[in-house]
């Protein structure tokens, strides 16, 4: 399939479908959080996408917030014995946390492909005087003591 044929679909729908942020139909995963060498559909590599921890955190985050708040209200409304919370909230956290991860991470992969992020690079680690950063200060204080 050429290259020009294909319709990207949003980074929203690529990520909750786990699918190719350019085609929208090949398989990002090769596992549950590995991330494949190439889309098998349209042969993007997806050696650019390093989404690093970031899915990790928005998700214990977000899960972590909507679980305890949703928690700390039952508590106070049923008061549940401490057994009934610890069996109901532990399983939450986890579940909820599986359940977003893989899409948090394609979500963040097709971000990656479509704002094209990469690597910081420096055009010049500079040396001194270069760059436009340079500032004279011999006179400075002869124009201070007039």
């Amino acid at each position: 399939m050429p290259v020009a044929e294909l319709r990207a679909p949003s980074t929203i729908r690529a990520g909750l479908r786990c699918r190719c942020p350019r085609c929208g139909e090949g398989k990002l995963f090769r596992s549950f959080l590995k991330i494949a060498e190439r889309c098998d559909r349209c042969g993007l590599d997806y050696s650019f996408a390093d989404p690093a921890d970031g899915p990790a955190f928005f998700v214990m985050s977000g899960v972590g917030i909507l679980v305890t708040a949703v928690w700390a209200w039952a508590a106070f409304e049923f008061r549940p014995p401490i057994w009934v919370q610890f069996v109901t909230v532990f399983p939450a956290m986890i579940g909820g946390c599986l359940a977003c991860l893989q899409p948090m991470k394609a979500w963040l992969v097709a971000e990656q492909y479509v704002h094209k992020a990469g690597e910081g690079h420096w055009a010049s680690t500079g040396s001194h005087g270069e760059g436009g950063f340079t500032y004279d200060r011999r006179g400075v204080s002869d124009r201070r003591a007039d």
